[in-house]
């Protein structure tokens, strides 16, 4: 970089500490004694009622939160036992994987990695939550989560990661045209360089302009180096391995937000030697690998639900009758484990559940489980045809920002076209890495990743022996309490209620209308469904189920039957310091049905689906409005 932009660079990042305005990091674990860094003048394009009122003070509640679990895994790395490297190749014995663990828990928990060091990869992920979002007023307004700088956002609900280790490398079955794999709501996390989709993912958060904003993933290197667990990392990856020679500007540069104006087009803000640049990479390549091994770890994904010990012994851990006919509607007239693989067959009969054809099941399904750690996942993506959800925070940051950066110039234009945008490299996403799939663009738009099922209903929990004051919500559904969460690639679900009432109705309520504007007479999410933000390859396995109310019911009591920590304490689901919610009577969170009704907000006149998506080749088929 000339001279004369470096100078631009270091008075702008000057200019960025000097603020002493907006809000601070109080709760972020300090660096070599240096404080958190000011966060500048929020941003807040925002009309009233998208932001929620308490969302600064559950910003906090979640750093703190964070800050503890944090020291708890510096305690674990102080009472490691000293590393043995030995043997050809050379093998960390006997403590191997506690030391990558607990590496990729500091990590995770780390506030300081993010720009403004006060935004951890756990501040969307935290574990009374199944490593899922956090904050029950954002997941029932907001829906995405603000990054470093308050109050930029993303674009879609984070998704939970526990279990996410096990989805494979994304590859096109070329047999049945489908894809499988990868990692994020649009499979974008390929995992093609690292061969774990999971370590990817992990890489992107950090360098995200929506989440911890580094502008440069070698900022993650620089970071590393300072931390206090920067012993750990080396015993594990090399001696060496963060010896990297950073430019004196690096501090005032890792300390401005990535899209900045003031970097231009520059992905790499941070000039390092070649070697140093190498040195970098790799030392990212062991964030994502260290993050992703803690995921698969029994602390996440440790497989200790109700229904594990049913498959294990069902006359020792029977399944109660609810939960037993939940099970039999969810692989039979629900059609549920046709998508959220269940390691048994489907007993849905062949030809019904499509095309608006009620589903029907053949009858009980007796074999033994064939997989006895089923993933509820078939690992693919579906279109199940959800409403434009204009509660999204990312549609409104059409204005720039503190840094002259704008997230969403599309505005109402843009629409989620989920792996179809991934496939064409477009708007909002990143580079495909393999040209042969582009063509499939067009039979994969609207397409997202069938996530796992398991602990989706996860909550937050007291169990015995709990510290004075945790918070237990012990259920997801209205009236409660219960702890708030959104469901979906966009969060326009917000109970387990609605997301089977959902895939039992969708096609039987459906009207031509956006979200907000139901018929009278009618309410949304029970006997209306607005049309879906993209109507192309929706899904017809479900739609039109048949499935009563009390159907309904049992394969909610069936999900909740998948929660880790039924055999084993879940690790932290105790460490909520929160607020439940309760519906009170006579409001729309009175019922699950209804719940989150109250926040509702009408979609306004959609424009034409801006050409920035949908003008990109292969074009979708037929036209997206």
């Amino acid at each position: 970089m000339r001279r004369g932009t470096w100078i631009l660079v270091a008075a702008a990042c000057a200019t960025v500490l000097g603020i002493l305005i907006g809000f601070h990091a109080g709760s972020a674990q300090d660096v070599k004694g240096k404080k958190p860094s000011a966060s500048p003048t929020p941003y807040n394009p925002y009309p009233p009622g998208i932001l929620p009122a308490d969302l600064q003070s559950e910003l906090d509640r979640v750093q703190r939160e964070i800050a503890f679990i944090f020291q708890q895994a510096l305690a674990e790395f102080r009472a490691l036992p000293p590393p043995n490297l030995t043997g050809q190749p050379p093998i960390l014995q006997g403590s191997g994987y506690a030391m990558v663990r607990t590496l990729g828990k500091l990590m995770n928990y780390d506030l300081n990695i993010s720009v403004f060091r006060n935004t951890a990869c756990a501040s969307c992920h935290m574990p009374y939550a199944a490593f899922g979002p956090p904050i029950p007023s954002v997941n029932l307004t907001m829906i995405a989560y603000p990054g470093s700088f308050h109050f930029r956002a993303g674009k879609r609900n984070p998704q939970r990661y526990s279990y996410s280790p096990y989805f494979p490398v994304l590859q096109l079955n070329e047999t049945q045209g489908l894809f499988f794999g990868g990692n994020f709501w649009d499979s974008r996390a390929t995992g093609y360089l690292l061969q774990s989709p999971d370590a990817h993912q992990a890489q992107g958060p950090p360098v995200d302009t929506q989440e911890m904003m580094s502008p440069d993933t070698a900022c993650i290197a620089f970071k590393l180096s300072q931390a206090e667990y920067r012993p750990l990392f080396e015993q594990v990856w090399g001696k060496d391995s963060l010896n990297i020679k950073f430019p004196s500007k690096t501090e005032e540069i890792c300390a401005t937000p990535g899209g900045a104006a003031v970097f231009g087009t520059d992905t790499t803000p941070v000039k390092l030697s070649p070697e140093d640049r190498l040195l970098a990479n790799r030392a990212y390549d062991n964030w994502g690998q260290s993050i992703s091994f803690y995921e698969r770890s029994k602390e996440v994904s440790p497989f200790t639900s109700k229904f594990d010990a049913f498959l294990a012994s069902p006359t020792t851990t029977p399944l109660t009758p609810d939960e037993m006919a939940g099970y039999a509607l969810f692989r039979g007239k629900a059609a549920c484990n046709t998508c959220h693989v269940d390691g048994r067959g489907s007993t849905q009969t062949p030809g019904t559940g499509f095309d608006g054809i009620p589903s029907t099941t053949t009858g009980t399904d007796t074999s033994h489980a064939a997989t006895v750690n089923p993933l509820f996942t078939c690992f693919g993506s579906a279109n199940e045809g959800l409403p434009l959800n204009p509660r999204n925070a990312f549609y409104y940051q059409t204005t720039p920002d503190f840094f002259g950066f704008t997230a969403n110039p599309l505005g109402f234009g843009y629409r989620d076209l989920g792996m179809g945008t991934f496939l064409r490299s477009g708007f909002g996403t990143w580079p495909n890495p393999n040209a042969t799939w582009i063509p499939f663009a067009p039979n994969v738009d609207g397409q997202f990743q069938v996530s796992s099922a398991r602990n989706v209903a996860m909550v937050p929990l007291c169990p015995p022996g709990s510290p004075p004051g945790c918070v237990a919500c012990p259920t997801t559904e209205a009236p409660g309490p219960y702890f708030q969460k959104e469901f979906f690639h966009n969060g326009y679900i917000k109970s387990l209620k609605q997301l089977v009432h959902f895939y039992n109705t969708r096609d039987l309520f459906f009207f031509p209308v956006t979200s907000g504007h139901c018929p009278p007479g009618t309410t949304e999410k029970v006997d209306c469904w607005p049309m879906p933000e993209v109507r192309n390859n929706i899904d017809m396995t479900t739609g039109n189920l048949a499935l009563t109310d009390l159907e309904e019911n049992q394969i909610v009591a069936f999900l909740q039957t998948l929660t880790d920590g039924f055999t084993t304490p879940f690790p932290n689901i105790n460490t909520f310091t929160g607020t439940c919610m309760t519906g009170a009577p006579g409001t729309a969170n009175a019922s699950a049905s209804t719940q989150g009704n109250d926040s509702l907000i009408p979609t306004p006149p959609l424009p034409p689906c801006a050409s920035a998506i949908c003008g990109v080749a292969p074009f979708p088929s037929p036209p997206i409005p």
